[in-house]
């Protein structure tokens, strides 16, 4: 397994492009066995993330092709409603296939999800929904088996605005009799990603961007070519890793709306940011400010999937700021490894208390989830002296090659064998 060598100290300039958003992707890809033809996703990042649902769509006998950056997905040959146990476990996301797979043959078969170990992200809230849309559900020897004659569009109430129930929700409810309401809808980016691929493979769905989307049921959906946005929460690391070294970098092909919440944040501890309608540009130099209070939230609020990357920032601020995680209680299990760096944090259940030092120093950590593995690499590039990352694995399942883009802006990373082997210096 590749190690993630990094000698910090270095300034980060120049100009990146963003990949494709991984939490767009991953719902579009599972949308297509909705499609019964052919649909081509553009701009998708060659991440492990999307190697592993393709794999699932293989496993239930889609056919799928890269070219360049586009994915080809054929449906039409799809043969089986069940996942496969070994795949489900390797990544949460594979969940919502639940859905798709309701809304195309009216069964599905899965075990429950894998992925990051963040939080115990109980599955319940897509269960009882489905449950009110006429979808019988048995579990057994640790698997959940989805049954119905036809899916039936009803009111749906989600207790809290999950993204995975809410995409779940949607999927089911495209090829249904009927109308769909969420209300309390997740109102994240990715859902109206997902919403705009399906309403333009002739879906009829709307209200994408409140906390009440309304899916009417149509009878089929037809070939279809869709480009997916650029990925906020790559955008974000890399904001923050300029945050904290210093440095000037443009991000290219990145819409600003989708990151008002950490734009924000990065303005109060010092960095100078200019937005356009497809870049963003960011200026830091000198330590960062403090922040009072950070609290996560669904969107638009101060993302979950940043909390980690801004905590490696702040613990090299000026002074003492406090950070509130109110969406995985798992979040903080990274901290113990940010403390290796020198790093002062103190944790009280959902809240960390970072006091910032004037130094990091390089050290070896372990990442045990993405993007606390990208935090990890921030504080490498903020430390002074070599820092090894191992468990590289977890990064790669969300950022397509962390090592070249931070290379490209000047940074010194590199991917290393075990056996300190140069693996890659992009």
């Amino acid at each position: 397994m590749a190690i993630i060598q990094i000698v910090g100290g270095k300034e980060l300039n120049g100009e990146v492009n963003i990949q494709g958003s991984k939490n767009a992707v991953l719902p579009i890809l599972a949308a297509t066995v909705l499609v019964n033809g052919i649909s081509k996703l553009n701009h998708c990042p060659k991440i492990l993330d999307v190697y592993h649902m393709i794999k699932i769509l293989e496993a239930i006998g889609c056919l799928v092709e890269w070219e360049g950056s586009s994915i080809i997905v054929d449906t039409t040959t799809l043969n089986t409603s069940t996942v496969p146990e070994d795949l489900v476990k390797k990544m949460r996301s594979s969940i919502i296939l639940m859905g798709a797979l309701l809304g195309r043959t009216k069964t599905a078969i899965v075990t429950y999800p894998g992925g990051c170990s963040i939080g115990a992200r109980p599955i319940d809230f897509h269960l009882h929904a489905f449950a009110k849309m006429n979808i019988s559900l048995k579990e057994e020897d640790g698997l959940i088996y989805c049954n119905t004659d036809d899916v039936i569009g009803t009111d749906i109430y989600l207790e809290f605005p999950s993204v995975g129930a809410t995409e779940n929700v949607i999927l089911a409810a495209v090829l249904a009799k009927g109308k769909t309401v969420i209300y309390n809808a997740a109102k994240e980016p990715e859902i109206n990603e997902l919403c705009n691929f399906l309403n333009a493979a002739g879906a009829n769905i709307v209200g994408t961007g409140s906390d009440k989307i309304e899916v009417l049921g149509v009878e089929s959906l037809h070939d279809v070519e869709y480009t997916t946005a650029s990925d906020r929460i790559v955008a974000g690391t890399y904001l923050a890793a300029v945050a904290g070294v210093g440095g000037e970098v443009v991000l290219r092909d990145i819409n600003s709306s989708c990151l008002e919440g950490v734009i924000l944040v990065l303005q109060e501890i010092g960095s100078d940011i200019i937005c356009g309608d497809d870049y963003i540009q960011i200026s830091s130099h000198g330590r960062p400010k403090p922040i009072p209070i950070i609290r996560t939230m669904p969107f638009p609020g101060f993302p979950t999937d940043m909390q980690s990357q801004m905590m490696s920032v702040l613990m090299m601020a000026t002074g003492t700021s406090k950070i509130v995680e109110d969406i995985f209680e798992g979040r903080f299990q990274n901290v113990k490894e940010q403390l290796k760096f020198g790093a002062d944090i103190q944790i009280d259940g959902r809240e960390a208390t970072i006091r910032g030092v004037p130094e990091l120093y390089g050290t070896d950590v372990y990442a045990s989830e993405l993007r606390g593995g990208a935090a990890l690499i921030i504080a490498g590039l903020m430390a002074k002296g070599k820092t090894n990352v191992h468990n590289s694995i977890h990064i790669q399942r969300g950022y397509e090659d962390i090592c070249r883009d931070l290379s490209n802006l000047g940074a010194e990373v590199s991917y290393i064998s075990e056996n300190n082997l140069v693996v890659s210096s992009t």
